[in-house]
């Protein structure tokens, strides 16, 4: 019976190959974006999950509460770790991590940067890495070993074996390669070229580990199977606090690996999400297309019911059950959406590559994993029932006596359903299309917020030991290139946050409260080169008497509610400095924040050089010529540059790929409901053929009759724009309240939408209603 249902709607199918066509088309666009988004989706979920013990791997992080500032902060002290491996039952192993470190790395004629991490013992027994060469229980027990990844190993050593080679690490310090291991993958939230261990022999390594003030490490922790969240907060907590008594303004908590990723953002030490709002979005509009794509099936099924109808009065006449009927039409839907699978998994497999692109990431369909095929069952299986539900209830509900008599669907309650699947349709366009457009109205506004500095024409080159060494040489020789109007150094690049620290004592300070700086460190010619602008007192000069100067910004003098800042006298613990400036706030850290106090140093800790071109110089030419100084006076340094505006651009990746793959996603959705617009057009049409005839002959013009057929379509729209604007306007108004620094959604906004949606709608109605309006009516009326 089964084959026989089969047969039949495929030689339906075959029969009406336009219908056929259109609906194929439209449940391979809709299941090709659903399989493009759930690649993502799954991708993202699965951050992490490859380590062996991934429900037990936590890291110990703090709240800081600094009255005027609430933070959560992932930097920790380094003898915690193991403070808490010796005294603990609960945990079995504990790692400290430093920060990726670039280091210039060196092998025969071989120069290049890697990213390096120090990690403590434990490392290995924490975190699961694949080793490729080498023994994972003392492939770091020397400090002098390192442990590589294989594209690290191919870059250096291509096809040849790496193990045992010695590595020269920034132009001094030796490294015995001990191991290799795969590359971590693309959702790994760890990520490095390189492992090498700490040397805890060294002086700095002795007065690291008992420094229980100086947060500046990553503490990672694995706990025994059983063991509760909120047991090692209270462990991490009790320990941090009994070598910190006087400390109040932290909290010590630990946090779960499987939250690392999705779960990443806090604001005021409260989580407020992450990824996982992304994941949702991305899942919601996967759905929804699935569902556009399963109601433009529908529409345009129901479009033939003139046509099917008959089959199925003979058919009942002749023995047939509902419930076969109902099987048939679910088998013709369950045809075409296997098909429309297996040519999405086609158009998946071409495009992939682009969208690997698009989103950044190594996406990929594995056909060898249980999972996909059972995903692919449980949308072939919805899609076919969901899109074949409807035609199959409707047609197979049909009186036979009726419709051989031709008196089926009559009255307005036969296309109801199908208003009503059409105003979802709409309802679905409207919200897509209003929030691509406020996500990206959002982006550009971040983007045109004044930055406090000039990031046009502004290059920032690392500062070498050699080359701090020859600073002033070298800044003399690239202003006599011409190329050149300013050249300072910053203890940080411009557009991150390397220090905080808590404010000192100065005058006026109210007993108790204590008030958390971004901490900064520059030369002299910082706001010249930068682009600064000084709203009060002078720059540093240079002169000796600068190393007791600080600068401090608007949103500092504010926060300590000083009314004369030039000339105040900070204080910490013995030191005195002086305040000779006060700067425009600088976006230093995320653009859609409010900007931190920040006070700034006269050369401390200079990382950085930052040169500012001439308006009109040739980039690549300067760059050049800036290669060849510092190939003079730092020789033995990897010379390398980056573009202050492109680095501040990366700050918005993350939205803008939201962007861009939701322009996508909407505007193929709303492809696929301008298929169901002509459905539900061509059924009206069929329906009102006589009608339009009659009307015709009366001396109804083109206009006329299709502004009638039109009609219809606009109520349609209105009611969808009356369902979509609320629905839309809550949901990217909670979207934006995660960002500090946002937009007003505008209701005009939504007006320019509605007015595309309708202006599409008419668009659509019109061509395909103009062919009916224009045709003879002696031609309808004589087939009537």
């Amino acid at each position: 019976m089964f084959k026989n249902y089969i047969k039949i709607a495929w030689r339906n199918l075959l029969r009406n190959k336009g219908f056929a066509f259109t609906n194929l088309l439209g449940l391979t666009i809709g299941i090709t974006c659903t399989m493009f988004i759930f690649l993502w989706v799954k991708d993202e979920v699965s951050f992490d999950q490859f380590h062996k013990n991934y429900d037990n791997i936590y890291q110990a992080i703090a709240t800081r509460d600094f009255k005027n500032n609430i933070f959560t902060d992932e930097n920790m002290v380094f003898p915690l770790a193991p403070a808490l491996q010796n005294d603990y039952p609960q945990i079995e192993h504990v790692t400290c991590v430093s920060q990726t470190q670039g280091s210039l790395i060196e092998y025969n004629n071989t120069r290049l940067k890697r990213d390096l991490l120090f990690v403590s013992n434990g490392f290995l027994d924490v975190f699961s890495w694949k080793f490729i060469k080498g023994n994972v229980a003392n492939a770091l027990a020397d400090p002098s070993s390192i442990v590589i990844t294989q594209s690290f190993a191919k870059a250096f050593f291509g096809d040849a074996d790496p193990m045992n080679k010695t590595l020269k690490i920034n132009t001094g310090e030796t490294a015995k390669i001990t191991g290799v291991v795969a590359d971590p993958p693309g959702n790994s939230t760890i990520k490095f070229d390189g492992l090498r261990p700490f040397n805890y022999s060294t002086e700095e390594s002795k007065r690291n580990m008992n420094e229980w003030v100086n947060s500046s490490w990553y503490v990672y922790i694995k706990a025994k199977p059983g063991t509760t969240n909120a047991a090692l907060d209270k462990i991490v907590h009790g320990e941090m606090k009994k070598h910190q008594p006087d400390e109040k303004f932290s909290t010590y908590f630990t946090y779960p690996m499987s939250k690392w990723h999705l779960y990443h953002e806090f604001k005021d030490g409260k989580n407020v999400g992450g990824m996982i709002e992304y994941v949702r979005l991305f899942t919601i509009i996967a759905l929804v297309i699935l569902l556009i794509a399963c109601v433009n099936f529908m529409n345009l099924s129901t479009a033939r019911s003139e046509k099917r109808a008959k089959e199925v009065g003979i058919r009942k006449t002749l023995g047939s059950n509902k419930k076969q009927l109902i099987l048939q039409f679910f088998a013709e839907s369950t045809i075409l959406t296997t098909v429309a699978f297996a040519l999405s998994i086609i158009i998946v497999l071409a495009l992939t590559p682009m969208f690997n692109q698009l989103v950044n990431k190594q996406l990929s369909i594995n056909f060898a994993e249980p999972l996909f095929w059972i995903g692919a069952l449980i949308i072939v299986v919805f899609t076919g029932i969901t899109a074949g539900s409807y035609p199959a209830l409707y047609l197979s509900s049909f009186n036979p006596i009726k419709v051989l008599k031709g008196t089926i669907m009559v009255g307005k309650s036969a296309i109801m359903p199908r208003r009503i699947l059409v105003v979802g349709q709409f309802v679905m366009s409207i919200l897509l299309i209003s929030a691509t457009i406020i996500i990206y109205q959002q982006i550009q506004h971040v983007k045109n917020r004044n930055t406090g500095y000039n990031a046009d024409n502004l290059i920032m080159i690392p500062a070498t030991a050699a080359a701090n060494k020859n600073f002033d040489v070298i800044k003399q020789e690239m202003l006599k290139t011409g190329l050149v109007s300013g050249v300072t150094r910053t203890f940080s690049p411009i557009t991150d946050i390397w220090w905080t620290t808590a404010g000192p004592d100065y005058p006026g300070r109210p007993t108790g409260s204590t008030i958390i700086f971004s901490g900064m460190s520059a030369d002299r010619d910082f706001t010249k080169t930068m682009g600064v602008k000084i709203l009060e007192g002078r720059d540093f000069d240079g002169s000796p008497a600068d190393s007791a100067n600080v600068l401090l910004n608007k949103a500092a003098v504010e926060a300590m509610n000083l009314k004369q800042p030039l000339g105040t006298t900070l204080r910490y613990d013995k030191t005195l400095l002086h305040v000779i400036g006060v700067t425009d706030n600088i976006i230093m850290s995320s653009p859609y924040e409010t900007v931190r106090p920040m006070i700034t140093y006269f050369g401390r800790g200079l990382n950085w050089v930052n040169v500012r071109l001439n308006q009109g110089a040739q980039p690549q030419k300067a760059i050049a010529a800036f290669e060849n100084i510092y190939k003079t006076y730092s020789p033995d340094d990897l010379f390398e540059y980056q573009f202050v505006d492109t680095e501040f651009s990366k700050k918005f990746a993350t939205e803008e790929l939201i962007s861009r793959v939701t322009n996508i996603f909407a505007g193929l959705a709303i492809f696929i409901c301008c298929l169901g617009l002509a459905g539900l057009a061509s059924f009206t049409i069929e329906k009102r053929i006589r009608e339009i005839g009659i009307r015709k002959v009366l001396g109804a013009s083109i206009q006329q009759v299709l502004l009638l057929i039109s009609k219809e379509f606009m109520k349609l729209v209105f009611v969808a724009f009356v369902i979509a604007v609320p629905l839309t306007w809550w949901l990217m108004y909670n979207w934006l309240q995660k960002y500090t620094y946002h937009i007003n959604v505008s209701i005009w906004m939504f007006g320019i939408v509605g007015l595309f949606i309708l202006l599409l709608t008419l668009t659509v109605v019109v061509l395909n209603t103009f062919r009916a309006a224009s045709s003879n009516p002696v031609k309808s009326l004589k087939s009537e």
